[in-house]
């Protein structure tokens, strides 16, 4: 029986998505799993996965056409197949119009585990768990669900790869070094061709693309709302640079890259418990103060800039914060985060340092009180106690809502941020 594939609910609030490009061809065989179509909205960019294998029958959805949750864009099946009638863009509910079709058998190597074996088909699941199970090449239907209904979740994903590696520790030690991008190259984004408009023999048009277009309004939305000030302070590192050499290799064991990153965003957490303003949003008739502390960090991709966020960061530690970090990064860069995940950051920071800026003034992201900029760590010649010395050094500029902080509380909150980091045991 023919699969359809569905657009999914992408997020709270989110109620149609963008075919941004199709990345299979009518025709082409498709693995189970396998990313068939990025789908863009004002929030992200994202992939739609294949919920069965065979081969793409008919793509009903064409590029660049904005569709509402629950339409079908393709359908997937064996050659010759009836795909049935088209929707014509008519949203269609999966759940009372397409066939149940059980998950086709996964071939994987026999591995001991304390998971009960389920006994109902897979279903539906999410673009990250479909990443994550086909990374550690995992049977689902070896992994009990506890979502709603019985639905896998990320977490009972990660539950089962943990399981698995302590039962097979060398196997999962060897693939975790193979997915493992080396440390001074970033994952890799496939460009993106987007055709332009002549103009005339000297200028042609790019078209906007719907994440550039809702990125400029949110820009000049925040610039009319607050009004900016940013100050900036410089840091020695020397403390956390040492740290991070001393543990970097058993972060490595673990399976985290540790980078500086996982140690500001723990300062930064605590820093927040400390100011709770600095932690909160402006209105009308008071200051509404976050109760959880919640820290976007801002990813460039290739269209632009995203914002994942880490929900509760201060409630993690160093290990948790570089695998969160390191996911986060890496799914913004290969649009694989979903709508959810870049919602309900309560402060933001923006490591601008990584492309060799030393010092920037970022826009705050609405409606949060303001967002850390951090330059480029690198040794400098300074003074120390009246000799000349040599520092890991970086600029950490912070701009702020003047009308929830002034200039006083402002730099307090850094100076609270610069104390933890040059204090890091």
């Amino acid at each position: 029986m023919a699969t359809e594939l569905i657009l999914p609910e992408m997020g709270e609030g989110v109620t149609e998505g963008t075919v941004a490009r199709w990345l299979k061809a009518e025709g082409e065989p498709v693995k189970l799993y396998e990313p068939i179509v990025e789908v863009e909205t004002d929030k992200v960019t994202t992939e739609i996965t294949a919920e069965a294998a065979g081969t793409l029958l008919e793509i009903r959805v064409p590029a660049g056409e904005t569709v509402a949750v629950d339409t079908v864009l393709a359908v997937i099946g064996t050659p010759g197949e009836s795909t049935g009638a088209t929707n014509g863009g008519v949203p269609t509910n999966a759940a009372t119009s397409s066939p149940t079709v059980s998950a086709p058998e996964i071939v994987t190597p026999p591995v001991k585990t304390e998971f009960a074996s389920r006994k109902t088909p897979v279903g539906r699941v999410s673009p990250v768990v479909a990443r994550i199970s086909a990374e550690h090449d995992i049977d689902l239907t070896q992994v009990s669900g506890t979502g709603k209904n019985g639905r896998i979740t990320k977490q009972d994903v990660l539950a089962y790869v943990e399981q698995r590696q302590e039962t097979a520790p060398e196997a999962a030690q060897e693939a975790a070094q193979e997915a493992a991008p080396p440390p001074s190259v970033q994952p890799a984004v496939t460009p993106i061709t987007v055709p332009t408009q002549q103009l005339s023999e000297s200028e042609e048009l790019l078209p906007h693309s719907t994440m550039r277009r809702a990125i400029a309004r949110h820009m000049v939305e925040s610039k009319h709302t607050s009004p900016h000030v940013t100050t900036v302070f410089e840091f020695d590192f020397s403390a956390v640079w040492a740290h991070r050499k001393a543990h970097k290799d058993q972060f490595a064991r673990d399976g985290a890259r540790l980078t500086f990153t996982p140690y500001l965003v723990m300062a930064t957490a605590e820093a927040l418990k400390v100011h709770p303003r600095v932690n909160s949003s402006w209105r009308d008739d008071g200051l509404v103060l976050k109760r959880q502390i919640n820290i976007g960090m801002a990813t460039a991709i290739e269209d632009g800039l995203i914002v994942p966020v880490i929900r509760g960061a201060d409630g993690l530690n160093l290990l948790g914060l570089a695998r969160v970090v390191a996911d986060l990064a890496e799914r913004a860069r290969t649009k694989r985060l979903k709508p959810d995940e870049v919602q309900g950051g309560t402060f933001s920071i923006t490591n601008h340092g990584v492309s060799g800026s030393l010092f920037a003034s970022p826009i705050i992201n609405q409606p949060q009180c303001g967002i850390l900029g951090v330059g480029k760590i690198e040794k400098r010649v300074c003074v120390v106690d009246d000799m000349i010395a040599i520092r890991p050094k970086a600029y950490i500029s912070f701009t702020f809502d003047h009308r929830i902080l002034d200039g006083a509380s402002a730099d307090n909150f850094v100076s609270t941020l610069q104390s933890i980091i040059e204090n890091w045991t």
